[in-house]
């Protein structure tokens, strides 16, 4: 398995198999810089908590402030370092498979809004949204 990021939020993941390691190696970077997802950051951290699942593994990924640091367990950590993300506050509930967890952490990742997005979506603007 292997988490590719460009450190300014883009991520990605794959998964190859061969018979030996730098052909796996090799496939899985290939499917993961295929497949990567953009994801928003605000001073280097999340807009907003959000919840992530893939199959018996589910992950709770919390913004925090400037000087936190990445407080999560070695999967979460992967990927969240891969995308850029400085501070952030995980828990991971559920299985400890290192490849379930990257799974329904990138789910919580891709599932992340900004303002922005969520005032286009209600035709409202900006203002309008933090006022309520």
């Amino acid at each position: 398995m292997v988490v590719v990021g460009d450190g300014q939020g883009r991520v990605g993941w794959g998964y190859g198999k061969a018979n030996e390691v730098p052909p796996s190696v090799q496939k899985a970077t290939k499917q993961a810089t295929r497949d990567m997802i953009s994801v928003p950051l605000v001073d280097g951290s999340i807009p907003h908590q959000v919840w992530g699942q893939f199959g018996a593994a589910k992950v709770t990924l919390i913004p925090a402030g400037a000087g936190t640091g990445i407080i999560a367990g070695q999967a979460v950590r992967a990927v969240c370092e891969a995308c850029g993300i400085h501070d952030i506050l995980t828990k991971s509930y559920g299985t400890n498979n290192p490849v379930t967890l990257v799974k329904a952490t990138v789910d919580a990742l891709s599932k992340l809004r900004t303002r922005e997005e969520i005032a286009a979506l209600r035709g409202i603007s900006v203002e309008e949204l933090t006022a309520h």
